[in-house]
Protein backbone atom coordinates (compact mmCIF):
# COMPACT_ATOMS: atom_id res chain seq x y z
CA UNK A 1 0.00 0.00 0.00
CA UNK A 2 1.19 3.62 -0.01
CA UNK A 3 1.48 6.27 2.30
CA UNK A 4 0.37 9.11 0.43
CA UNK A 5 0.20 10.22 -3.43
CA UNK A 6 0.68 13.48 -4.94
CA UNK A 7 -1.87 15.02 -7.45
CA UNK A 8 -0.61 17.50 -9.38
CA UNK A 9 -2.55 19.88 -11.36
CA UNK A 10 -2.93 20.22 -15.18
CA UNK A 11 -2.28 23.64 -15.56
CA UNK A 12 1.17 25.66 -14.61
CA UNK A 13 2.84 21.89 -14.36
CA UNK A 14 5.79 21.59 -17.00
CA UNK A 15 7.27 18.32 -17.76
CA UNK A 16 10.30 18.53 -15.67
CA UNK A 17 8.85 19.12 -12.60
CA UNK A 18 7.98 15.22 -12.69
CA UNK A 19 11.72 14.28 -13.76
CA UNK A 20 13.66 16.10 -10.91
CA UNK A 21 13.85 14.63 -7.96
CA UNK A 22 15.51 17.84 -6.04
CA UNK A 23 13.13 20.41 -7.59
CA UNK A 24 10.54 21.50 -5.06
CA UNK A 25 7.12 21.02 -5.37
CA UNK A 26 4.73 23.96 -6.47
CA UNK A 27 1.91 25.17 -5.23
CA UNK A 28 -0.53 22.96 -7.52
CA UNK A 29 0.76 20.43 -5.92
CA UNK A 30 -2.36 18.26 -3.84
CA UNK A 31 -1.03 15.33 -1.28
CA UNK A 32 -3.57 12.47 -0.79
CA UNK A 33 -3.26 10.71 2.30
CA UNK A 34 -5.73 7.49 2.41
CA UNK A 35 -7.88 6.46 5.64
CA UNK A 36 -6.80 3.88 8.23
CA UNK A 37 -9.77 1.82 6.33
CA UNK A 38 -9.39 2.70 2.78
CA UNK A 39 -7.39 -0.37 1.96
CA UNK A 40 -9.96 -2.54 3.62
CA UNK A 41 -12.72 -1.19 1.23
CA UNK A 42 -10.60 -1.85 -1.71
CA UNK A 43 -10.25 -5.24 -0.10
CA UNK A 44 -13.86 -5.85 -0.02
CA UNK A 45 -14.95 -4.46 -3.49
CA UNK A 46 -12.59 -7.16 -5.29
CA UNK A 47 -13.55 -9.81 -3.15
CA UNK A 48 -17.26 -8.94 -3.71
CA UNK A 49 -16.48 -8.97 -7.37
CA UNK A 50 -14.60 -12.37 -7.74
CA UNK A 51 -16.99 -14.23 -6.00
CA UNK A 52 -19.71 -12.14 -8.38
CA UNK A 53 -17.94 -13.51 -11.17
CA UNK A 54 -17.40 -17.32 -10.43
CA UNK A 55 -21.33 -17.41 -10.03
CA UNK A 56 -21.50 -15.88 -13.49
CA UNK A 57 -21.40 -18.95 -15.40
CA UNK A 58 -23.92 -20.74 -13.49
CA UNK A 59 -25.91 -17.98 -14.37
CA UNK A 60 -25.51 -18.00 -17.90
CA UNK A 61 -26.04 -21.81 -18.09
CA UNK A 62 -29.32 -21.62 -15.84
CA UNK A 63 -30.74 -18.75 -18.35
CA UNK A 64 -29.68 -21.09 -22.02
CA UNK A 65 -31.34 -23.67 -20.16
CA UNK A 66 -34.63 -22.20 -19.42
Amino acid sequence: MIDSANLYSAADTEAGAFVNPVAVPTSNVQQWRPKEWFPWVILSAGGITVLYAITLPKRFNAATAA
